[in-house]
């Protein structure tokens, strides 16, 4: 068998396949069969590179020159060459060296301009736009007539947005769900191995704190705690959300400054913007208190239930009902599943990308903390001002509708979390799959079989079920429908591009046995 020439863990030059650039990457591993290396690039990009793509970086080092290129021509001075120029031009040694190495600046500058350039605009538009965005939304919903027609909304003043006491509201509800993820309740695993090794330690107890928070509520109720506080300061507590995420995000970078490099995330780039955005610590910790892993599933996905049952006592008030609609306790009912769903399965959350992958910056902290209990209670809070009767048999359908996307959801991501937790589990023993070059094994029967993406599928099904309840009358309460749909396409080819760059012939043998990607019969 070939002897290998570079070792896992050291750190080479790998050549960007269709181009003649080098860049610094890390070997991750070797396939002793196919004879290839598994490289990471700064930018968090995996690839296989054959063993004569990859240089050491003293190959690079010791060059005088510009240029990278390995030609021995170049390499002999101008003498050797001399004898069939002019003596009054320069060596033509010199003037195509110097000519490589300008053409391959140029080519290297403007992709780098192009690479980064592109993200940074998007960046800007994204942490700028989407709270603008967020609040019309919220706006729009409160009007009479919540028509496109009617767009933009009447501005309220933005000091009118403000309130002290909101914001000291929404620091002790997050100081709360602090306190309950700190009990010693639950049992505690281990996530999935970091760059050097090391296994972080997670303790599960989402499901127990669901409990406390409902009880304190449940309490709180009884006593007579005036919860429809919550529904007239709606868009305070947002901007004080929106607030808490953006001080939370500037400590995250400011801390990660300090972080080891194998701390970091694999998505960060060493641009500052970019970094602040994505985030740069992968898993930012106080002492054993996880910040990132608490974020995902505490303050923002149970405040979710909470502001839900806000939004059907407000039902209650404002139009003078005895009992909830059947259009609410179709949605509370829905959403609620969802979310007792994800802290029951609190374990799967550990092999997702946000854990694994992506750093705790602006993104996932407004996704967690703004955007998961404002955007997805949003159908609730459509419900208040613009009733909708459903009929039993259109509820009926409704149902039947959610709990198919459900067992889709809830059978996929089981299957996959299993899989990826014990590939040899005698209980998957049924599952066919197909090799690829990584030493992984690609799923191509069971959900997986079906479409490539079934938890897509489901997730879908799932938040066209959330939205049916509120009506037709208006588009409004389908806009969770149809951002989650351009969320999950975008999501899609974006899986497709790294898989196929990840597994090569694999991924294409996979297309061919799964050819439907999130929709049966749609390619």
């Amino acid at each position: 068998m070939p002897s290998r020439k570079f070792a896992d863990g050291e750190v080479v030059r790998g050549r960007w396949p269709g181009s003649s650039l080098y860049y610094e990457v890390e070997i991750l591993s070797h396939d002793s069969t196919s004879q290839l290396y598994t490289v990471k690039y700064k930018d968090g990009t995996e690839l296989e590179l054959k063993e004569n793509d990859i240089k050491p970086l003293t190959s690079f080092r010791q060059r005088k020159g510009g240029s990278t290129s390995s030609s021995p021509s170049r390499r002999r001075g101008s003498r050797s060459r001399s004898r069939s120029r002019s003596p009054g031009r320069p060596p033509k040694s010199a003037r195509r060296s110097a000519s490589a190495s300008h053409q391959a600046n140029i080519k290297e500058a403007r992709r780098e301009v192009e690479v980064k350039l592109t993200p940074l605009v998007l960046v800007f538009l994204i942490m700028f736009g989407l709270p603008v965005f967020l609040f019309l939304l919220l706006l729009m919903c409160k009007q009479k007539d919540p028509s496109l027609l009617n767009f933009p909304p009447p501005l309220p003043a933005l000091y009118e947005l403000w309130e002290t006491r909101v914001f000291g509201v929404y620091l002790l509800w997050f100081l709360i769900q602090v306190l309950f993820y700190l009990l010693p309740i639950g049992k505690v695993v281990e996530g999935t191995p970091l760059i050097d090794g090391r296994r972080l330690k997670y303790r599960l107890n989402g499901f127990y704190a669901f409990i406390l928070t409902s009880a304190v509520i449940g309490t709180s109720l009884f006593q007579g705690v005036e919860f429809h506080y919550v529904y007239s300061h709606f868009l305070q507590f947002a901007l004080g959300a929106t607030v808490f995420c953006v001080v939370l995000s500037v400590y995250l970078y400011m801390r990660s400054l300090k972080a080891p490099r194998n701390d970091l995330s694999p998505a960060s780039s060493g641009n500052a913007v970019y970094d602040f955005f994505i985030g740069r610590e992968l898993n930012p910790r106080i002492g054993t208190f996880d910040l990132k892993y608490f974020c995902e599933l505490r303050p923002g996905l149970i405040g979710w239930v909470v502001i839900n049952l806000v939004m059907l006592l407000a039902e209650m008030k404002i139009q003078d009902r005895a009992i909830p609609s059947l259009a609410m306790i179709l949605v509370n009912s829905f959403q609620l599943l969802y979310v007792v769903d994800a802290l029951w399965n609190e374990e799967a959350l550990l092999t997702t990308m946000d854990i694994i992958h992506d750093g705790f910056g602006f993104m996932l902290a407004f996704g967690d903390l703004v955007w998961v209990p404002f955007i997805y209670s949003f159908q609730a809070f459509y419900l208040v001002s613009h009733p909708n009767e459903v009929s039993w048999p259109m509820a009926s359908l409704i149902i039947v509708l959610k709990l198919c996307g459900y067992v889709i959801f809830r059978g996929a991501n089981s299957q996959k979390n299993a899989f990826r937790k014990n590939p040899s589990d005698p209980k998957l023993a049924h599952l066919k799959t197909i090799h690829t070059s990584t030493g992984k094994h690609l799923l191509v029967s069971g959900w997986w079989g079906f479409v490539r993406h079934p938890n897509y599928l489901g997730d879908l099904i799932m938040a066209l079920a959330w939205s049916l309840p509120c009506g037709f009358n208006h588009i409004l309460p389908y806009f969770y429908v149809i951002y989650f749909t351009m969320l999950l396409v975008h999501r899609e080819a974006r899986d497709e591009y790294h898989c196929k760059k990840k597994y090569g012939v694999a991924w294409e043998k996979y297309c061919q046995r799964v050819p439907y990607r999130i929709f049966p019969y749609i390619y």
